[in-house]
């Protein structure tokens, strides 16, 4: 019973930044990047309340929302092709239980020390973590094999980082600014982290 709020949560935040990832918002973010670092919170509370097996159940439950959705995305057609390539597929799954999973044996390390340090420092690495390699895997040139009839140039062409900065291909703007969402929402989510871990401990006691 105390694992269904938090697969509910989780399949949540996994479905809706699968949908919210197709708006843009600017020019170098979804929509999605604003809602899929919750769930990084839900894990988290989760392992301070109920422990590390029970959060990675939850994560794959996740992980198994996750799949589901590309398979789902994989058999939609937009004026570019189909919503979900295989390639990005492969990266959303890959970042997300990689990501998670670490999260967890991180929050686990700091777990003893000050209620804060463990969920700030998981999510500020499982973030880091889970940018770098959807980004990479779905992105860089240097691994176009996974996927050879995806044409993924429109990514790779050089602009100035962020608009600004050196000119880099265009994915690195894209990763940047979605880090730079995920360490925000990593301090602004202690808050409900706090006020959701005391309501559910005392329910527990």
């Amino acid at each position: 019973m105390r694992l269904f709020p938090g697969i509910v949560a989780m399949a949540a935040i996994v479905l809706a930044s699968n949908i919210l990832v197709q708006f843009l918002w600017g020019d170098w973010l979804t929509l999605g990047a604003f809602t899929y670092p919750l769930a990084f919170l839900v894990t988290d509370v989760m392992n301070r309340v109920y422990g590390a097996a029970t959060a990675r159940r939850v994560v794959f439950a996740g992980f198994l929302t996750g799949v589901v959705c590309s398979l789902i995305g994989t058999q939609i057609t937009g004026d570019f092709g189909p919503l979900v390539t295989g390639r990005i597929a492969l990266a959303s799954g890959t970042a997300f239980l990689t990501a998670q999973l670490v999260d967890i044996a991180v929050f686990n390390r700091l777990r003893g020390g000050r209620w804060w340090r463990a969920p700030l420092a998981s999510t500020l690495i499982g973030s880091a973590l889970d940018t770098a390699l959807f980004f990479t895997i779905a992105f860089s040139a240097t691994l176009t094999f996974i996927e050879p009839g995806n044409d993924t140039s429109w990514a790779t062409g050089p602009v100035p980082l962020l608009g600004a900065g050196p000119a880099l291909p265009l994915w690195v703007s894209l990763a940047a600014a979605d880090w730079g969402v995920k360490m925000a929402l990593a301090v602004i989510a202690l808050i409900p982290f706090r006020l959701i871990v005391r309501r559910l401990a005392a329910k527990t006691a």
